[in-house]
């Protein structure tokens, strides 16, 4: 649901820059007060992991059209709503400078769209509740599918409101909504399955991991050592299983094709365009996760294991950088 630069004007642009890095100032701070190290790890290994797992598109039965995690409801499950969305973040950074995956003029939106709904609305308002009184499996499955659909059908929402208010397309909105929608309904409901598998591992491993679990487990598997599982998992899913995602259009684009009658949508002449293309063709090393000039599977994989191992190193190293989870002990 990665939104271009075509779709969005300047000013709308710009507007959800201010939303995304205001509630990201705010998450650093609250972050900063934390005083948990063993979070640190998490936050890399599970920003990888979402990087990892956002490469495999799943192919949505009978409508030709294909779904990715979008991974805020799992970190939210494992981290809290603020560590959770500055990791969104490093994923969607990376995501877009590096394989020009989602605009850099729209990156504002796409940071908001899947990663505020999924991290704040997804713990605030369905885990927390439900977990309130004790976690289970049932409550974990139940939780991680009705959070991934409603969060999800939230940003779709969001990218018909954030086009219509652009109003440089000619998408109309009532169409554009109805068509979104119910695609996106569908892929959150795998969403929530392949979160739920995710969550449920992990209670049955480290419950302590989760937000709301218990502090001690009789797993014989160390924290330390589910951690290393779930690194492998993403190395995996990266280097591997990437090979294997559809090449279906993903919800948005197939809602742009049913439209127009193609996924591409020209971006408009405005200078502040051609300055963000520009960004992304300087920065994009690896762009659409491939060697340039290149269809080579080995080109997928490659960027699916650099990318991962970035993604790492930055969460992790905005850890130490911003102190997070290293409150000082008076």
């Amino acid at each position: 649901m990665h939104m271009a630069d075509a779709l969005i004007a300047p000013a709308v642009a710009a507007t959800m820059y201010v939303c995304s890095g205001v509630t990201a100032g705010y998450s650093v701070k609250k972050v900063r007060l934390e005083s948990d190290p063993k979070k640190i790890p998490v936050m890399g290994v599970m920003g990888a992991f979402v990087f990892a797992t956002q490469m495999i598109n799943f192919t949505i039965p009978g409508t030709g059209s294909s779904g990715h995690l979008c991974g805020g409801m799992l970190l939210t499950a494992l981290l809290g709503p603020y560590a959770a969305f500055l990791t969104m973040i490093g994923v969607l950074l990376i995501q877009c400078l590096l394989f020009a995956d989602g605009g850099l003029l729209a990156l504002g939106c796409n940071i908001w769209n899947m990663a505020f709904y999924g991290c704040f609305l997804g713990y605030f308002l369905i885990w927390n509740p439900i977990m309130k009184k004790g976690m289970s499996r049932g409550k974990i499955i139940g939780a991680s599918i009705l959070g991934c659909m409603v969060t999800l059908q939230l940003g779709a929402f969001s990218v018909t409101i954030e086009t219509l208010l652009s109003g440089i397309t000619d998408l109309p909105f009532g169409v554009f909504v109805s068509t979104m929608q119910p695609i996106h309904l569908a892929i959150g409901f795998v969403e929530g399955l392949i979160t739920a598998a995710v969550l449920i591992f992990v209670y049955q491993t480290r419950p302590e991991m989760l937000q709301g679990g218990v502090e001690k487990s009789d797993s014989k598997v160390t924290y330390k050592n589910a951690i290393v599982i779930l690194a492998v998992a993403a190395l995996l899913i990266s280097g591997g299983l990437s090979l294997f995602a559809s090449s279906h259009p993903d919800g948005l684009e197939w809602s742009i094709e049913k439209i127009t009658g193609s996924t591409e949508i020209e971006a408009g002449e405005n200078s502040a365009y051609a300055a963000a293309e520009n960004i992304q063709e300087k920065t994009a090393l690896l762009p659409d996760y491939a060697f340039k000039n290149s269809e080579s599977a080995v080109g997928t994989s490659f960027s699916g294991v650099v990318g991962s191992a970035i993604v790492l190193v930055v969460c992790m190293g905005a850890c130490y950088a911003f102190k997070f989870f290293r409150k000082s002990k008076k």
